[in-house]
């Protein structure tokens, strides 16, 4: 039973997986925009371990005293009991001496291994943060190059209507300007035509006087 199980599992991470690596292929900015969100969230939550991990060194440290400075007025109680000749007093002192004391002891030994983890933890958190940094480098990198693909495709596109088709946007633009210039220049004809015609005939005019 456990096998089947198993072969099922195995066969379902399988799909898993191979539906990952075709997403990525079709669209790999957002493949790594999903990986880069999952990572940010594992950091997170690395993020909160460390937190806690500075919170129970401080529990472990106020233990530490606390079971240190009873120790310690355990020991002079029960000093003071002996030599008062207080012999039940005294073991309950010297008793509660021992007790404390080893408490002290294995807080700090506690509190030592809660520094040590933390030391850990926070070298694999810096770790991680470079980690997230470079990813997020990566997919700057991935976005200018997909933006250098899409625009040279543009590009290409575009091109091949001006060459392909003589009535493409760009050859429509140019027959626009050039039968705007026609009617500008033929308006500007009409316009000043009368005015030579007149300076005509004043020249033919002058010329008959003189002659």
């Amino acid at each position: 039973m456990s096998n089947i199980f198993t072969r099922i599992k195995d066969s379902i991470e399988a799909d898993l997986h191979e539906m990952l690596d075709k997403k990525e292929q079709k669209n790999p900015i957002g493949a790594l925009n999903q990986y880069l969100r999952q990572a940010e969230q594992e950091v997170e939550k690395v993020r909160k371990l460390i937190e806690r991990q500075y919170k129970l060194k401080d529990e472990f440290s106020k233990e530490y005293l606390k079971a240190a400075e009873m120790a310690e007025k355990r020991q002079k109680q029960a000093d003071i009991a002996e030599r008062a000749g207080e012999e039940q007093m005294a073991a309950f002192a010297q008793k509660e001496y021992e007790e404390y004391q080893a408490r002290a002891e294995r807080m700090k030994a506690s509190r030592q291994e809660a520094i040590n983890q933390l030391d850990t933890l926070e070298q694999k958190y810096e770790e991680m943060k470079h980690r997230i940094k470079d990813m997020r480098l990566r997919r700057m990198e991935l976005m200018g190059r997909e933006n250098v693909i899409h625009a040279n495709h543009q590009i290409n596109r575009v091109m091949e209507e001006v060459s392909d088709k003589p009535f493409s946007k760009f050859a429509e633009m140019e027959r626009y300007i050039e039968n705007l210039e026609y009617k500008v220049n033929s308006a500007y004809y009409k316009s000043t035509f009368d005015t030579k015609i007149a300076q005509l005939e004043k020249e033919m005019r002058m010329k008959e006087k003189t002659n």
